[in-house]
């Protein structure tokens, strides 16, 4: 890989030059390897939220179980611009594991799976008409005692440039054998407030942070408590249509990114979180500017927001340069 790009100075308005000749290191043969975030959805569309209290509810389009959590959504917006993605987690032998493989062996992810005996992930989202979602996950899918085999993970390390952890159980057990193997890395701590342990060593074991700012009170003061305790170079707190705080280290002051109008009516934010990050490492890989590395992940998670939840979908790289040339 590429020495990924930091611009510590980050000017507020930097010519953006999207760059179409993004190169990438040939020496490992995976370019992200993503652990974790493997599993199942129902959606459910709504009449609004919160779900007005009622015996029954007449739901249209329908119910659709589909297979994409987390991971499965970075490891394809990852692929699907043209980075050799390897996907990793504990898959059950179950009906969802079965969806898990399919989407995968669909997608040309190479998926390497470990068993869960409790059952693959899974969850019900819950989505209205404005496309704002509400996730119901299932906690018995999974125990404390799960890790992913350490010589698995090793040998996976071994051969990537870069890794992106999923905020699931046993990802956090797998941190520092990734960092013994010399990789980069990134995560998203999704709707963290801040306060809860479980995420800590996420938060201060990565290069790269991504958060969303729905559960902060004061998201720059979260993204330099993490850039003051953690090795994170890059913190990115997204807001949807409010855009994103960005922060290139403790000492730094934070840029705001801002939101980039859908090339298409919005439909569901599900996923856009996980767009924004795998635009932002597909330019943050190939050694970009980190306001530069923003506007792909801005451009990317616009476009997942016009994609229905019962669609899998992801940007292209033609139209992810496109869109970035487009805010030049």
């Amino acid at each position: 890989m590429s020495e990924p790009g930091t611009d510590p100075d980050l000017d507020p308005d930097p010519d953006v030059d999207p760059g179409p000749d993004l190169d990438f290191d040939d020496s490992d043969d995976i370019d992200v390897l993503v652990l974790g975030g493997a599993g199942v959805d129902t959606i459910v569309y709504v009449p609004e939220l919160p779900l007005p209290l009622a015996d029954s509810h007449m739901i249209r389009p329908g119910i659709q179980t589909r297979a994409g959590q987390t991971g499965d959504f970075v490891a394809l917006g990852l692929h699907r611009l043209g980075l050799r993605t390897h996907h990793l987690d504990m898959v059950g032998a179950d009906p969802e594991g079965e969806l898990v493989r399919a989407f995968h062996r669909d997608q040309g992810i190479p998926l390497t799976e470990v068993h869960q005996p409790a059952g693959t992930k899974r969850a019900v989202n819950l989505v209205d008409p404005d496309g704002r979602r509400l996730s119901l996950y299932d906690a018995t899918r999974g125990h404390d005692a799960d890790r992913l085999p350490p010589e698995t993970v090793k040998a996976l390390a071994a051969r990537s440039g870069h890794a992106h952890v999923s905020l699931t159980q046993p990802c956090a057990h797998a941190l520092p054998l990734l960092h013994d193997a010399g990789v980069t890395l990134s995560t998203d701590l999704h709707d963290w407030d801040g306060r809860d342990d479980y995420h800590r060593p996420f938060a201060y074991e990565a290069d790269v942070v991504f958060l969303s700012a729905a559960a902060l009170d004061d998201p720059e003061r979260t993204l330099r408590h993490i850039a003051e305790h953690g090795r994170a170079s890059v913190v990115v707190a997204t807001a949807g249509a409010a855009g994103a705080q960005l922060l290139t280290g403790a000492g730094a002051e934070p840029v705001h990114i801002p939101a980039v109008t859908p090339p298409a009516p919005v439909v569901d934010s599900n996923g856009a979180g996980d767009a924004f990050a795998a635009g932002f490492l597909y330019a943050w890989l190939s050694g970009a500017p980190v306001r530069t590395c923003a506007l792909y992940g801005a451009v990317a998670g616009a476009y997942a927001c016009t994609v229905p939840a019962t669609r899998t979908d992801a940007i292209g790289r033609d139209a992810l340069l496109a869109g970035v040339a487009g805010l030049a």
